[in-house]
């Protein structure tokens, strides 16, 4: 009746506990299994798709277009390029050499070149390279009006409203007429200002002599104005001993404060996908991550239309939609829960901190860029700021740059950011943390825990199928006898009697029936009312602690004032 009474009152019978802890534990193995699976496949897939090749490819380019010194001026190469004279040195010079290999080192013809070239003998240079510039308009800025009478033309920056689209120059050939982007084409983000496709195109020839003709001409008719603000220089490889294709773009930026400053982009790509045999154990590996890509949104949908609003009320749930639950079955285990549990316990305390940090740490990066802004590289714009910043924390910093830049503020804002930043905020973060975790875990040294450890039930189902299999013998009988034997036998040589060893042992089967039934892991999460029976028994118990301390007590006065007597 009281099995009924419990069931038909909310609880749950043990067996049924039992199975659903196994069902569960099933469950997740099998979630875990599946899971291991797809990461495996996940890993072939992106590590597949990524060949060294790559890194020693772009390296072998960037080393002959970007360090290559022009002849007879070892200082001066892609890199090194100040000013409009040092820019068409490089055209003439490494560009040119770089880009037409027609011959072997022995000046014989090795391959059949059909009209291309292939530098460094393997790498064949793809259709001709291609050159475009944009420019800005005349009178786009305003100068003072004492200074009308030095300068009347005054070019700014480049912005796509600023930029000139008439023709210039000669008006003949491509290079001199402006050629309008593709809407869908991408912007180039530059150092200075982002740029559009389009502007003053023209196409190398494939004969060497024919591209030197032509930039010798260009820089003749003054190609290059003070309205340039930009040059790209575009072209690609392919590699077929490796497959790869090496897309370079470099480029030449014009600030509006004169000089110029170059950067470059070499990237490898692998366009053709399926060639050898590896690469279809990689397609096959792309097929799986479909079809588990399926399975998986499958499974995320019926759980939204299932419980509707309340899916986005779990934090996993938003993990999972972002394929990122790597972390999911961390909670089965001690440590990985006890991480999960401080961090969402403190959640609110680091967003406050952030909060606070984050004020602090960009008025530093702000008043960084003030002060620093113009003459240290670092603070140039409250972006590169922001990220000295971190570094600063991270122990990387130019501290004699910021000295030089202001001997009096450059110290103070050091010292200062040092000691708020990183003694005092980072210090309350860490205290935040340690502090949720001490309470975490004492929570765990009481017995506040996950419901199961998934370690722990796998050994205890391995340890229980041996058990079956009569491969082991029961652990808990074996220790419970022994120690029960070795208790009693304990006590007989301490003095007890027969009776007061039959009541404790009795006592202990006692307290260890109440501990199964109220504080056993497999029910702890269920509310069970106390019938009347358990009440009693209960009772019964308080009782039996109750003598047992009178007990305890009559004895120690005894002890007490035999203790007095022997003083006296």
């Amino acid at each position: 009746m009281a099995e009924a009474s419990r069931w038909h009152r909310g609880g749950a019978p043990k067996p049924k506990l039992h199975y659903r802890k196994e069902v569960e534990i099933r469950t997740t193995l099998q979630e875990l299994s599946l899971y291991f699976i797809f990461l495996i496949n996940l890993c072939i897939l992106t590590f597949g798709m990524v060949n060294p090749h790559m890194y020693y490819l772009n390296k072998v380019m960037s080393s002959l277009f970007l360090d290559t010194s022009v002849p007879g001026d070892e200082r001066t190469n892609f890199k090194s390029i100040r000013s409009i004279t040092d820019f068409w040195k490089f055209m003439e010079g490494p560009l040119l050499e770089g880009l037409y290999w027609d011959a072997w080192y022995t000046n014989k013809t090795l391959y059949n070149l059909k009209n291309s070239s292939r530098i460094y003998y393997e790498n064949i240079l793809l259709g001709v390279p291609r050159v475009r510039q944009l420019r800005v308009r005349n009178n786009t800025c305003k100068v003072y009006s004492s200074f009308q009478s030095l300068m009347s033309e005054c070019y700014d920056k480049y912005t796509s409203s600023n930029e000139d689209t008439s023709d210039f120059g000669l008006k003949q050939e491509t290079e001199w007429k402006y050629s309008t982007p593709n809407s869908s084409s991408p912007w180039h983000w530059g150092f200075v200002g982002v740029y559009r496709n389009g502007g003053f195109i023209f196409t190398l020839s494939k004969s060497k002599s024919d591209t030197k003709n032509k930039f010798i001409n260009l820089q003749l008719d003054s190609w290059i104005t003070r309205g340039t603000r930009v040059i790209f220089i575009d072209f690609s490889l392919y590699n077929a001993n490796v497959n790869l294709f090496c897309i370079i773009r470099l480029v030449a930026e014009f600030p509006a404060t004169g000089g110029i400053i170059t950067s470059w982009q070499f990237y490898s790509v692998k366009l053709l996908r399926y060639v050898s045999h590896y690469d279809y154990i990689i397609a096959s590996c792309e097929i799986t991550f479909c079809i588990f890509l399926i399975v998986f949104t499958t499974q995320e949908a019926q759980k939204i239309r299932e419980f509707k609003s309340a899916y986005f009320k779990s934090v996993w749930n938003w993990l999972e939609l972002l394929l990122l639950v790597i972390f999911k079955f961390i909670s089965f285990n001690k440590t990985m829960s006890q991480l999960s549990t401080t961090l969402s316990r403190c959640l609110k305390d680091i967003v406050g901190f952030a909060i606070m940090f984050f004020i602090i740490f960009f008025a530093y990066a702000q008043l960084g860029f003030l002060v620093f802004g113009s003459q240290v590289d670092d603070f140039s714009t409250f972006q590169n700021a922001i990220f000295a910043q971190f570094r600063i924390v991270l122990g990387d910093f130019n501290f004699a740059g910021i000295q030089q830049a202001n001997r009096i503020l450059g110290p103070i804002y050091f010292i200062t950011f040092i000691f708020f930043v990183f003694f005092v905020l980072l210090n309350m973060f860490l205290a935040i943390i340690n502090d949720t975790y001490s309470e975490v875990k004492a929570d765990y040294s009481i017995g506040r825990r996950p419901d199961f450890e998934l370690g722990e039930m796998i050994k205890k189902s391995y340890n229980n199928a041996l058990e079956k299999l009569r491969l082991k013998k029961p652990q808990k009988d074996e220790d419970d006898k022994g120690m029960k034997g070795d208790l009693a036998e304990q006590a007989r040589r301490e003095g007890f009697d027969e009776n007061e060893i039959q009541s404790a042992e009795q006592m202990k089967k006692w307290k260890e029936r109440l501990e199964k039934k109220y504080y056993s892991s497999e029910i702890q999460d269920d509310y069970q009312p106390v019938t009347q029976q358990e009440f009693r028994e209960l009772f019964l118990y308080a009782v039996e602690l109750e003598k047992e301390l009178h007990y305890i007590s009559l004895k120690l006065n005894r002890v007490m004032r035999r203790i007095s007597a022997l003083q006296n």
